[in-house]
């Protein structure tokens, strides 16, 4: 896999005159999983809807080793997304839906799908819709989409909502195996002993601006 700097610079948004983000800038690298701390509001998600194009800056950039957000590519290319609640095909078994999705780009075949399936602690043989899936089975089906198609870049968002202790290890487990694979991952939770333990740096974000950076295990200098 190749190596990728993911840099956010002057990031600025304001939605029905509030500011979401302000002079956000930072950057990231393939590798390592980038954690971001924060409460509920505090402009972790849309930051990472930013980083993906959902959402347009009113003025800074997003890139890719070069390449610029809305200018050279039209979404950030080669990217698993899990941002709030995963959402798919009621009427679809998850094998189903997640065959939906790698039917877009066509990267991954059926096996594959079913081996992410299995991977993430779900049955890919479960005839059971995805509206009959419990909570934890949701979120396992929403991790599966983000990192079936071995992508360069993901951005996670809350993983661990809905899992039991089981389930967390699970994720944790995968995240790591990402990383190792050398994927970057931006990672959003809210509990920080769970961030501190996978994180390789964290931004902290507070009222939509980075207050902090921190590279846990290490001390902090003392002002």
């Amino acid at each position: 896999m190749r190596e990728i700097e993911l840099r956010v610079t002057g990031a600025n948004k304001k939605i029905r005159g509030n500011v979401i983000l302000e002079d956000v800038s930072l950057t990231m690298h393939s590798g390592k999983i980038c954690g971001l701390q924060g409460s509920n509001g505090s402009g972790k998600t849309m930051l990472m809807r930013a980083i993906c194009g959902l959402i347009r800056l009113d003025s800074g950039s997003v890139s890719v080793s070069g390449k610029v957000l809305g200018k050279d590519m039209a979404f950030l290319e080669n990217t698993g997304i899990l941002i709030e609640s995963p959402a798919f095909l009621n009427g679809y078994t998850g094998l189903q839906n997640l065959m939906y999705l790698a039917d877009i780009q066509k990267r991954v075949g059926r096996e594959e799908v079913r081996q992410t399936l299995t991977r993430v602690g779900l049955d890919p043989d479960d005839k059971r819709k995805f509206r009959k899936y419990s909570l934890g089975m949701k979120q396992r089906l929403g991790i599966a989409a983000a990192i079936m198609e071995k992508n360069e870049i993901l951005l996670i968002d809350e993983p661990f909502n809905a899992l039991d202790v089981d389930g967390i290890e699970l994720v944790k487990n995968i995240l790591r195996e990402e990383r190792e694979r050398g994927a970057l991952i931006v990672l959003s939770c809210h509990e920080r002993q769970l961030l501190e333990s996978l994180s390789d740096e964290i931004y902290v974000i507070q009222s939509g601006r980075i207050t902090d950076h921190l590279i846990p295990g290490e001390a902090k200098e003392p002002e």
